[in-house]
């Protein structure tokens, strides 16, 4: 049987190259549960495999299956290993680690499926939030994760979004930044934990700056893949 992270690299590489997707498809959603968990058997592999899926999946809804916001995000749509999942599945029940959508990160769902609490990761990864896509204008671009390097390449992937996402006003100290910060606080740690953020990934002292949050644009920016 085929590795499942190599088949989550190679389904979102269908995607970008705009191959058919139905085999791939297929085999995923055939997977048999209990390889399925074995071999997902550690966060690095997790979040590897999650987050390919997630941004090859939004992009097959959107354009294959002409799935609209907010129904995209909401309804389960697709299958792997024989469980039927929501985009908001994985990225809120699996990569945050069953959190409730609209809490910030402060409110644990409990609500969540005992097939989703067996799929998710042991510990929330921040870094996550700067690799999900959802097709707008403001969210960060498609990369390929492995899961033999995933704390280097989400280093890279945050590091880089922070990069092009961060205005400095160094004369009022305050800073600019993504509103991904306001919508998952606590997945951040809180103000304090962002302030920290930027100091390790960017080695910027910001301790004594205010935070301001830019709106965020929707609009459509769809097969934004990492160059």
């Amino acid at each position: 049987m085929k590795d499942i992270n190599q088949l989550s690299e190679e389904l979102l590489l269908a995607v970008k190259m705009q191959k058919e997707t139905s085999p791939l498809k297929l085999t995923l959603e055939k997977y048999l549960w209990e390889d399925f968990l074995d071999s997902l058997n550690n966060d690095d592999k997790k979040k590897a495999f999650w987050i390919n899926i997630y941004n090859a999946y939004y992009l097959i809804l959107r354009k294959e299956n002409k799935i609209n916001k907010p129904e995209i995000y909401r309804k389960k749509l697709f299958s792997i290993a024989g469980v039927l999942l929501s985009l908001d599945d994985v990225e809120h029940g699996i990569l945050r680690r069953f959190k409730y959508k609209y809490s910030m990160g402060f409110v644990t769902n409990i609500f969540s499926s005992q097939r989703i609490k067996k799929l998710a990761v042991d510990v929330l990864d921040y870094r996550i939030h700067f690799a999900l896509n959802c097709g707008a204008e403001s969210c960060p671009p498609i990369a390929f994760y492995k899961s033999d390097n995933i704390n280097v390449l989400l280093d890279i992937a945050t590091q880089s979004f922070l990069e092009g996402e961060s205005d400095f006003d160094e004369e009022n100290k305050i800073l600019h930044t993504t509103t991904l910060f306001k919508w998952f606080l606590a997945d951040f740690g809180g103000v304090k934990g962002i302030k920290n953020i930027y100091e390790k990934q960017l080695d910027k002292n910001i301790s004594d700056y205010k935070i301001k949050y830019k709106e965020y644009s929707w609009e459509d920016h769809l097969d934004n893949f990492v160059e």
